[in-house]
């Protein structure tokens, strides 16, 4: 049995690596879109402007409230008929990270609210402003602290990304979807599939648990 699906697996690998690439290249512009936006997001709920705060409290709230694959067949099927085409690619990688930004904004806000307030008095005390109090005080610490929850929103994207497959985006679901279909052999497909998304997803685990205990502790 074994040598069975070290043999499948060595004809299919190839194929299946196409899929791989892809799924790492929209995991990875999914996770860029999704950290600049969810920054954003939590720099307007903390920004002491109510009217900004409110906006950006409803929007995340009803990014997270709305499923993924809405969201993904919003960006490929909606948006062409206000003007705005884009490919599968596109579409998978936007939707993904306008999804995931909800989530990316709860964490950094988490991680601001967590800054000591003595430092922002202590910077208001030597008159600097606001804006270089972020830059300089609080963002660098917030990361810090942010850094396991925003870890594991990367895993949880990688994994995810397999739902623009619903949007023709040949990763690597799709591809195995595509060879177990053509082949009658889903238990090796799926199996080698789910072998390759824990190879994936274990250096990014690693490599965050890493920059944890080196920054992890604001040292």
């Amino acid at each position: 049995m074994f040598e069975s699906f070290a043999s499948d697996a060595i004809e299919f690998a190839p194929v299946l690596m196409q899929g791989v690439l892809t799924t790492i290249a929209i995991t990875a512009a999914a996770l860029v879109i999704a950290t600049l936006l969810g920054l954003f997001w939590a720099l307007l709920r903390v920004s002491g402007v109510a009217p900004l705060a409110h906006a950006s409290r409803v929007l995340t709230n009803v990014l997270r409230g709305v499923p993924i694959i809405v969201i993904l067949f919003y960006m490929y099927f909606v948006m062409p008929d206000i003007g705005v085409g884009l490919t599968a690619f596109q579409a998978g990688a936007l939707g993904l990270g306008i999804a995931y930004s909800s989530y990316m904004a709860e964490v950094f806000r988490a991680g601001i609210d967590a800054v000591d307030s003595g430092q922002y008095e202590a910077a208001q005390a030597i008159g600097m402003s606001r804006l270089k109090l972020m830059r300089r005080v609080v963002l660098p610490q917030a990361f810090r602290i942010a850094l396991p929850p925003y870890g594991n929103n990367a895993v949880m994207m990688l994994k995810d990304s397999s739902q623009t497959a619903v949007i023709t985006v040949v990763e690597l679901s799709m591809q195995s979807k595509l060879i177990a279909s053509a082949t009658f052999k889903s238990a090796t497909i799926f199996t080698l599939v789910a072998l390759i998304y824990l190879v994936m997803s274990l250096p990014m685990m690693y490599g965050i648990g890493r920059l944890e205990r080196r920054f992890g502790k604001g040292k």
